[in-house]
């Protein structure tokens, strides 16, 4: 079965260079600017669309991440709503790939089948679940594949060559490669680095890589997509949105605009990197 996720990869194959993943946290600051700055994601931009499911012990992510999470959550943001928030994304694009992205236990708490079918009629493409391990497959990650989601596995510069295999087992649509060892946003990546660490993933997978955490500038961006199948950004792009926002941390009438000027400067940085679409 063919996604949205393997289309755009393929697409991007064949136009000879990497692509951008944006990552934002769904309900911040709160749903209806969400909304708009994810609908306008794709015309800036973005490749693929990465969506924060918010909750309240977000322990992969830096303050950034956590602040929006928490911002979304005050704003009474929930997992219902979040898919909400796909379903409405879709009204206006059909073919922008979205992945979900986040912890278990809210997924757990909705209903593993309930939620896996309420996804797929929202337009979702792919799972990001940080705090399972493959050890867990059974818990999601199969019943995601067998639903027709991809399920996207975390690679990070701890993962071992003996390691790896079993990361990759049943894994689909991409390979998140984390390019620092900590929380994200919180340094820079090292571009020579990433691309060796690329190279002996795909080693072990004929998947398309993406590299995130620590992706800030189009500099970055240009640097990463010379080694990366895609560039994965997410807190560069909540810290514009929070520093868009008034005292009281509401959307102000630049918040939209804030995210997705920076979107534009990270989608020039990737683009401007070519590769040989035959590789």
């Amino acid at each position: 079965m063919t996604t949205r996720i393997d289309t755009r990869f393929a697409d991007l194959k064949r136009e000879g260079r990497a692509g951008l993943v944006t990552f934002l946290m769904a309900g911040d600051p709160d749903y209806e600017t969400s909304l708009a700055i994810i609908a306008a994601l794709p015309k800036a931009g973005a490749d693929v669309i990465e969506i924060g499911m918010p909750f309240t012990d977000p322990m992969a992510d830096g303050p950034a991440i956590q602040a929006a999470g928490l911002r979304a959550l005050k704003a009474g943001q929930t997992l219902k709503k979040t898919l909400q928030l796909v379903r409405e994304f879709r009204k206006g694009d059909a073919d922008t790939p979205i992945v979900l992205m986040g912890y278990y236990n809210p997924i757990y708490i909705y209903g593993v089948d309930q939620f896996l079918a309420d996804a797929i009629a929202a337009g979702v493409d792919g799972l990001i679940v940080v705090d399972l391990p493959p050890e867990e497959d059974s818990e999601l990650c199969l019943p995601a594949l067998k639903a027709g989601l991809n399920f996207i596995r975390l690679a990070t510069p701890t993962t071992d060559d003996k390691r790896l295999p079993a990361v990759l087992a049943n894994t689909s649509g991409f390979v998140y490669y984390v390019s620092i060892t900590g929380i994200t946003g919180a340094a820079t990546p090292n571009a020579t680095r990433v691309s060796d660490a690329v190279m002996r993933i795909k080693r072990h997978t004929a998947l398309p890589v993406a590299v995130g955490f620590g992706v800030k500038t189009a500099q970055n961006a240009r640097e990463i997509a010379q080694g990366a199948d895609a560039v994965v950004v997410g807190s560069a792009l909540i810290d514009q949105l929070r520093a868009s926002l008034d005292a009281e941390g509401r959307p102000t009438s630049g918040t939209v605009k804030a995210v997705t000027s920076l979107v534009s400067e990270l989608a020039d940085g990737v683009r401007s990197v070519r590769r040989v679409a035959a590789e």
